[in-house]
C-alpha cells in the first residue's frame, strides 16, 4: 500500500458524460487513479464518504488576491496563505487571480508566483491586467514564457479614471491591438466592460440629486446603470471578434449587458460569459447598504432572475467570485466614498447549492460544470482540472448538499472578515 494513495468509498460523484454516480475513486499521488465500481478492491486506504457528493473542486477564474486594501498583488506569504484556505474551505481547489501592475511582468512575476507558492494551500494560475504598451509588447513571452494567456483590460480607465488602481489611461485602439496580440499568441481578452464616459454623465446628474448617497445602492446603480455595461461588452465583442480573439467577459451584471453579448455570440463572435454569485443573491434593495457596492452594481430583482435563468438554460459558461479582500473599512465613507468589491471565496459553492440547487432546483451536474468543467476548458486547464476522471489531478469539493449552516462573519477565514486595519495585514 502506497502512502500517497487512499480510496473514497460511499459517495455519488458527479462523472462525464454519466453524471451522479455511486462509485468508489481510487487516488495515487495526488492524481485519479481509477473510478471503480461501489465496494471494489484497492489497496489503498479508504475514506468513507457515505452519503456525500464528490464534485470536481471548483477552479475560481476571478479574484483579486492582495495585500491589506491593496488588490494589486500578494506581498507575502500569509498573503496567499489566508485566501487559498478561504477558497478550500469553500470548495475551491485551483484559483486564477488577476495581477496588477505598470511595470512589464517579466520584472516581478517570478518573485508574485513564489510570494503566492509559498503561501498557497490550492493550485493556483495568474491572469495579467494589461494597461501599458510596455506590457503589451510583452504579450508573445507572457504566453510563451510565463504560460499566461489571459489578459485583462479595464475599458473604464480614461481621464484619469484608473488612477484609483494606479493605472493609466486607455482607449478602444489599445483594447483592439491587444486583441490582436492575444490573437495572434494563442490568448484571450477579459474586458472589465463599463463606458466611462457614460458613467461620468449619469453620476454628475445622480450625484446632484443625491448628494449624501442616502439612496445607497440604487444611487450607485443609477450612476452607472445597465446600459454603461451593455455598450461596453457589445464594443468589446465587436472589437475581439475583428481582430480574432477570444473574449470572456467578467462579471456579468444586469440582462441588458448579456442581451448585447449573445448578439454578438449568435453573429458569429467567440465570446464567453460569466456571472457572479453576488448577482445572484443580492440587488438594490439588500438591506446592507454601502456595502454592497461592486462594480459593475448590484442590480434590480428582475435582472437577478434574468440571470439565474440563463444558469438554468445554458447561456452562462462560468461562475467566479471577482473576490477581494478588502476589510470593512474600505466601505466607510457612504456610497460616493466606498471602495467597490466584495468577497466570495468561502460561500461560491455552498450559494450555488443552496440558492441554485435547492431553492431553483439547478443540478448539481450544471453547478460542476459553471465552476469547474467549463472553466477547466476556457481556461486551459482541461489537461488536468475540471472533471473527475482516470489521470486528472485529485481536486474535489466534497459536499451534504442537505447539510443547513449558517455563515457568521466570525466564522470567515479570508481577510475581508476582519472589521478594523491599519495599513497591512
Amino acid at each position: 500500500m502506497s502512502a500517497s494513495s487512499c480510496v473514497l468509498r460511499g459517495g455519488r460523484a458527479i462523472l462525464p458524460g454519466e453524471g451522479l454516480t455511486a462509485c468508489d475513486i481510487a487516488i495515487e499521488n495526488g492524481k485519479i487513479a481509477a473510478i471503480l465500481a461501489p465496494g471494489t478492491f484497492f489497496d489503498a486506504l479508504s475514506v468513507n464518504v457515505t452519503g456525500l457528493v464528490i464534485m470536481p473542486g471548483a477552479i475560481d477564474p476571478h479574484l483579486h488576491l492582495g495585500h491589506g486594501k491593496d488588490i494589486s498583488r500578494p506581498r507575502e506569504k500569509r498573503d496567499a496563505d489566508g485566501e487559498t484556505a478561504a477558497a478550500a474551505a469553500g470548495g475551491v481547489t485551483c484559483f486564477i487571480p488577476y495581477l496588477m501592475a505598470t511595470e512589464p511582468y517579466h520584472t516581478l512575476f517570478d518573485d508574485v508566483r513564489k510570494v503566492t507558492e509559498e503561501g498557497a494551500r490550492i493550485d493556483f494560475g495568474y491572469h495579467f491586467v494589461i494597461s501599458t504598451e510596455d506590457q503589451l509588447k510583452g504579450v508573445p513571452d507572457y504566453v510563451s514564457r510565463d504560460g499566461v494567456p489571459s489578459f485583462k483590460i479595464f475599458m473604464n480607465n480614461r481621464g484619469g479614471e484608473g488612477a484609483r488602481l494606479g493605472l493609466p489611461d486607455i482607449d478602444d485602439g489599445f483594447l483592439f491591438r491587444l486583441a490582436e496580440a492575444a490573437a495572434q499568441n494563442g490568448g484571450m481578452v477579459c474586458p472589465h466592460p463599463e463606458t466611462i464616459e457614460l458613467a461620468w454623465t449619469l453620476r454628475e446628474r445622480v450625484k446632484a440629486a443625491d448628494p449624501d448617497g442616502k439612496g445607497g445602492l440604487k444611487t450607485w446603480n443609477d450612476s452607472r446603470p445597465p446600459f454603461v455595461e451593455a455598450d461596453a461588452v457589445q464594443r468589446a465583442a465587436y472589437i475581439a471578434w475583428q481582430a480574432g480573439a477570444p473574449l470572456y467577459v467578467v462579471h456579468t451584471s444586469s440582462a441588458e449587458a448579456l442581451d448585447a453579448g449573445l448578439r454578438l455570440r449568435e453573429a458569429g463572435a467567440d465570446v464567453f460569459f460569466e456571472t457572479c454569485p453576488h448577482y445572484l443573491t443580492h440587488d438594490i434593495d439588500w438591506d446592507g447598504g454601502d456595502i454592497g457596492k461592486i462594480n459593475p452594481p448590484l442590480r434590480t430583482a428582475s435582472d437577478r432572475d434574468y440571470l439565474w435563468a440563463a444558469i438554468a438554460d445554458g447561456t452562462f459558461d462560468t461562475i467566479g467570485t471577482d473576490h477581494i479582500h478588502r476589510d470593512l473599512t474600505s466601505k466607510n465613507g457612504g456610497i460616493w466614498n466606498a471602495s467597490p468589491g466584495c468577497p466570495g471565496l468561502e460561500t461560491l459553492l455552498p450559494i450555488l447549492i443552496s440558492e441554485g440547487y435547492h431553492r431553483r432546483a439547478i443540478p448539481l451536474e450544471r453547478i460542476a460544470e459553471l465552476t469547474a468543467t467549463n472553466v477547466a476548458d476556457i481556461m486551459g486547464l482541461s489537461h488536468a482540472k475540471g472533471r473527475i476522471a482516470p489521470g486528472l489531478d485529485a481536486d474535489f469539493a466534497i459536499v451534504d448538499p442537505d447539510a443547513a449552516w449558517t455563515v457568521g462573519r466570525d466564522k470567515v477565514i479570508s481577510s475581508a472578515a476582519i472589521r478594523f486595519m491599519k495599513g497591512g495585514r
